[in-house]
């Protein structure tokens, strides 16, 4: 119970700031509605938030969350349930975003489980899920060094997921559309949970790279 009285608490310290303070920000967004003008896939890890990260405040940025921040491929007429692209289609065709940012990190267990044989065997849904990146484990091992050690491997592999997505996201006709127009900026971020750093894909390179701190 200890875990959801801090949560309550937390609460309380919001309310007080943006609500019994006068502060008009939720009340303004609740009558105008959400202009978001980024859409950050970011993974459901609790040490990984995009808002914190970002100092980001509300309204600022829509998020979709979900294990190892992976964008499954355009399929309309697979008979499943589409989160993820629901939310996709949401922010780029009815928010009109002008960014979407693919946010990976280091140490993700997704990607972990991705890459170790049998791990995700007596799962319900978490194997099926990380295999949309089997593409980017494929490569990764492909390219693997003989004396590379394993959390490089990871490194790399929680890489080449991230381009995966963004691959993914030009399968979208309306998201492809929209990036040719020269309406809509597809970007590959990595932050690195040991230093803090922020690396981001440079497509002319073809190499991440770090952010100016």
């Amino acid at each position: 119970m200890a875990e959801v009285r801090a949560l309550i608490e937390g609460y309380r310290k919001f309310y007080a700031r943006y609500y019994a303070s006068g502060d008009p920000l939720y009340r303004d967004l609740a009558q105008h509605g959400q202009s978001p003008k980024t859409l950050i896939i970011a993974c459901s890890d609790s040490r990984v938030d995009p808002s914190i990260i970002t100092e980001s405040g509300p309204g600022d940025i829509f998020v979709v969350r979900n294990v190892a921040n992976l964008v499954p491929p355009y399929a309309p007429d697979v008979k499943t349930l589409h989160g993820v692209s629901a939310a996709l289609e949401f922010a780029v065709r009815i928010l009109e975003v002008r960014h979407v940012v693919i946010l990976g990190h280091s140490s993700c267990a997704g990607i972990a489980a991705l890459l170790e044989p049998g791990k995700t065997d007596n799962t319900d849904f978490i194997g099926m899920w990380v295999n949309i990146a089997a593409k980017a484990r494929e490569k990764t091992l492909a390219e693997r060094r003989p004396d590379e050690a394993p959390c490089e491997t990871q490194h790399r592999c929680e890489k080449e997921s991230i381009l995966l997505s963004l691959s993914n996201l030009t399968g979208f006709p309306w998201i492809r559309e929209k990036v040719e127009a020269g309406t809509l900026k597809l970007h590959g971020w990595y932050f690195s949970m040991d230093d803090g750093h922020l690396m981001e894909y440079d497509p002319r390179s073809g190499h991440f790279q770090a952010v100016k701190t």
